[in-house]
């Protein structure tokens, strides 16, 4: 595991330490030691922690004027015994709703596990992103961590599933990315929206 860094290539675009309003703004990084676990296991120290003990990420991008964020996770998401989607929610969400963000997409590439809990954070960001006509994408999870989400109702909340599971998305740059998803979710509710009962 502490061969995988977040993705870098659109550090041209955007460094989540270099901006003013970004939850991790100031945070300094080392090339060299490797101090951040998730278990046993060291991951590599440009993984950005927020709290929790076995989740860590990378905001790789954020549009002001857009309103949208990306970002990228790794290590296990436990909602069972770390409660990680209230650290999430206080320590990242909410200080980005506060500066006019609202859509979220999270790469899950490298989330090895979900185990669920109550879904009452999921509920309350869901309400804020919805007041603000945004949204909130899981992408690219591991096909049995979305069965877990789905098993713990977290699919009622959020977009999640296969039209999210296999996205290619490193060769674009990150607003083709974010135009991309917006689309099939645009297209998703419409084909909701269409179903004759």
């Amino acid at each position: 595991m502490h061969s995988i860094e977040p993705y870098f290539r659109w550090r041209d675009d955007y460094i989540a330490s270099e901006d003013s309003n970004s939850p991790f703004f100031g945070r300094e990084h080392s090339e060299f030691y490797y101090t951040k676990k998730v278990y046993n296991h060291l991951i590599h120290p440009q993984w950005d922690d927020f709290g929790s003990d076995t989740l860590y990420l990378k905001v790789l991008f954020a549009d002001y004027d857009q309103h949208y964020v990306i970002m990228e996770l790794i290590g296990e998401w436990n909602d069972t015994l770390h409660n990680d989607v209230s650290y999430l929610k206080d320590y990242v969400i909410n200080p980005m709703l506060e500066k006019g963000i609202k859509s979220f997409i999270l790469i899950g590439e490298n989330v090895f596990n979900f185990h669920g809990s109550d879904d009452a954070y999921y509920e309350e960001w869901v309400e804020e992103v919805d007041e603000r006509e945004g949204f909130i994408c899981f992408v690219n999870f591991l096909p049995h961590v979305y069965s877990e989400m789905e098993a713990h109702d977290v699919h009622h909340h959020v977009y999640i599933g296969s039209i999210f599971a296999t996205v290619a998305w490193r060769p674009i740059k990150p607003e083709h990315f974010y135009e991309l998803i917006r689309q099939k979710i645009e297209d998703l509710d419409r084909d909701v929206l269409n179903i004759e009962y």
